[in-house]
């Protein structure tokens, strides 16, 4: 008896997309057809300022094998991917970019990695397309990583990954509000590999993803799967604390051997500003840590959909 070919999910969000859509919605179906095995392609409309959600409402009209969902309000690309995962019923799920920058020609290379005992396959890229900030702040993010989430050296972090159906029903019981992807993937599996993809051009249109948003992505990441920034602060204090106490020590010797103290009003405001300034650090990221609790507590969604093409 011949084994059934395991389905294929391919998870998209999509923002500001509306020209890039039609053409990755095609070219994708090619290059799933070829596979010769059943697929489902589910794009996630992230509340997009555009004409993103009529376009895909067009395709879904059209193929079956595609799924539309429109999220109420823009929630970011990791908590748009978690609404797709959870309609996800493929036994490897493939996320990816909008913008044509990710070559769906390369789905079956993470395939054929993942099917050789991988739980979960990156693509790194040879080249990147990228501005130099972005460039610099990915690279960034590969050290606090490593540092972090005790991330292989050498793995980058992609958007751009194919995963067992096993991981994703792992990281899709993460309830809380605040999603990273990777976090939650290299906190349930160590069995991660990548492969080497083109990185292209982007299609049209302009990326979404902001500093802000690098810097709230690296933030999730900093406080929802490590208590190393707490420690950092806790050392800083102490270091201060050491040197404080140092200073004292030499200040009384020097009272003694001279009977004197030299007048010191600018290391002494230097000394307040320092210390102060570690005071305000470690309090706004204790702050930092309790309000993220406290939103995960009182049950802020991770996303909430308004609408899919599957509703009739």
């Amino acid at each position: 008896m011949v084994d059934k070919p395991s389905m294929i999910s391919v998870v998209i969000p999509v923002y500001g997309s509306a020209a890039v859509v039609p053409l990755l919605s095609q070219v994708l179906t090619m290059t799933l057809q070829r596979l010769n095995r059943p697929y489902e392609i589910i794009l996630v409309c992230d509340n997009s300022p555009d004409r993103s959600w009529d376009a895909i409402e067009e395709i879904a009209r059209t193929h079956d094998t595609v799924h539309g969902v429109l999220l109420r309000k823009n929630v970011g690309q990791h908590n748009a991917i978690m609404a797709g995962l959870n309609r996800a019923r493929g036994q490897v799920i493939v996320t990816m970019d909008d913008d044509l920058q990710h070559n769906p020609e390369d789905i079956p290379i993470l395939l054929a990695k993942v099917e050789a005992g991988h739980d979960i396959v990156y693509a790194h890229f040879l080249n990147r397309n990228h501005a130099i900030w972005k460039v610099i702040g990915s690279k960034i993010n590969d050290k606090a990583a490593q540092l972090l989430l005790k991330k292989p050296k050498g793995l980058y972090l992609s958007p751009y990954r194919a995963m067992r159906a096993e991981i994703k029903d792992a990281v899709i019981r993460y309830a809380g509000p605040f999603v990273y992807l990777d976090g939650l993937i290299l906190t349930v599996t160590t069995n991660v590999a990548s492969v080497e993809v083109a990185h292209h051009s982007r299609y049209a249109g302009e990326s979404g993803y902001s500093f802000k948003k690098s810097l709230s992505l690296w933030m999730k990441m900093a406080t929802n799967f490590s208590i190393y920034p707490l420690r950092l602060t806790s050392f800083a204090g102490f270091t201060t604390a050491g040197i404080g106490f140092l200073y004292a020590i030499y200040l009384i010797i020097q009272r003694i051997m001279t009977d004197s103290l030299p007048s010191g009003w600018s290391s002494i405001i230097v000394t307040l500003l320092v210390v102060g300034g570690l005071q305000l650090l470690a309090i706004g990221m204790i702050g930092e840590y309790l309000g993220r609790a406290l939103l995960t507590i009182n049950g802020t969604p991770q996303y909430v959909i308004r609408k899919t093409t599957d509703t009739k």
